[in-house]
């Protein structure tokens, strides 16, 4: 199972990287499932995106993606994109204003 999170604006610091943070809390309970194996969060203001991906019980490894040329391997779903093609559709020049 692939569970894919675009952070919000007002939230993705807290949501990413906080302490303790809302994404920890739901990871741990989304790591409560058995058939869940990839986890995939996306940042909407610019090319950056963080997956884990589960090796073994209790382990993960985190990815991070932060050019429009990365590839990306959805291993859960067995899928290969670029940022390129997965931000086709975003204007990222409005968020740098």
């Amino acid at each position: 199972m692939l569970i894919v999170e675009v952070l919000s604006k007002s939230t993705k610091d807290y949501d990413a990287y906080g302490e303790r943070s809302y994404r920890g809390d739901k990871f741990l309970y989304y790591r409560s499932i058995p058939e869940f194996k990839e986890y995939i969060l996306i940042d909407q203001t610019k090319y950056y995106v963080m997956q884990y991906v589960k090796t073994s019980e209790n382990q993960w490894i985190l990815t991070e993606y932060e050019t429009e040329d990365a590839m990306i391997n959805l291993s859960s779903i067995n899928v290969e994109l670029s940022l390129k093609k997965l931000y086709k559709k975003v204007n990222l020049s409005e968020n740098l204003a």
